[in-house]
């Protein structure tokens, strides 16, 4: 299997699950110190690339040499993203291709990549790792929230082309997960924020990124056969409840 931003927090947490539940894994990023200490800790089961989702070629490299190591790639785990924090009169046209190209575009380029060995192979799983920003936001999250909801929307349209080639495609949806990008987030904000975050939660927690890599190895798995063009939500019951 392949997954994308591999190399920390959700990505990194899928990694180690996928390995854990016998899969071999390459996984690519663009933050080698963290690659390839995570590659060395976790042995000859996983090889990392150093690459660029928002390029067509080095993606297809990476597949080459995950199956080159592996064999075909059957399972694709989308997961590379980044924040925005933008106004939409203030944003230039380059800043949303910026955001676009990795959190929208690099994951049609990485299925297109992967999805001529899954159909000769005649299987295969893609989880694509959204957001709730795509069901529900914050102001000045735009277009984070446009490319997660068009990334629930890709997911759609690919389970219905795919599903005759026996290949599924789902979407999980995250919600405040101990991540770098929400760390980042918090930091921006005043400092009670976390706590009045922390409130609203029913579980009055956030998510490891080792629990949402659960999510994600299900959905990746066979145990999760007949599920296909779904949106997963894993928020510990955030989008449950009314404001107030």
């Amino acid at each position: 299997m392949l997954v994308t931003g591999g190399g920390r927090g959700i990505g990194a947490a899928t990694v180690e699950k996928a390995l854990a539940e016998g899969a071999r894994v390459s996984f690519v990023d663009l933050l080698p110190e963290e690659g390839r200490a995570l590659a060395a800790r976790l042995g000859d089961h996983v090889l990392f690339r150093e690459a660029d989702v928002c390029s067509a070629e080095a993606l297809a490299g990476a597949v080459a040499d995950a199956t080159a190591a592996f064999g075909p790639v059957t399972g694709l785990v989308n997961n590379a993203g980044r924040n925005s924090y933008a106004d939409p009169v203030a944003m230039t046209e380059a800043e949303w291709d910026a955001v676009f190209a990795v959190d929208l575009k690099a994951a049609w380029l990485a299925c297109r990549a992967v999805l001529p060995g899954m159909i000769e192979a005649g299987r295969g799983s893609i989880v694509n790792v959204a957001s709730v920003h795509a069901t529900m936001t914050y102001p000045g999250f735009f277009p984070y929230a446009a490319a997660k909801s068009g990334l629930v929307g890709l997911t759609r349209s690919l389970a219905l082309d795919m599903g005759k080639h026996q290949i599924r495609v789902n979407a999980l949806s995250p919600g405040y997960t101990e991540t770098a990008l929400v760390k980042e987030f918090f930091e921006m904000n005043d400092p009670a924020l976390r706590a009045q975050v922390l409130d609203v939660h029913p579980m009055h927690r956030l998510a490891t990124p080792e629990e949402i890599a659960n999510c994600i190895a299900f959905l990746l798995s066979g145990e999760a056969s007949f599920v296909t063009g779904a949106n997963w939500t894993a928020d510990g019951g955030l989008t449950a409840r009314f404001a107030g």
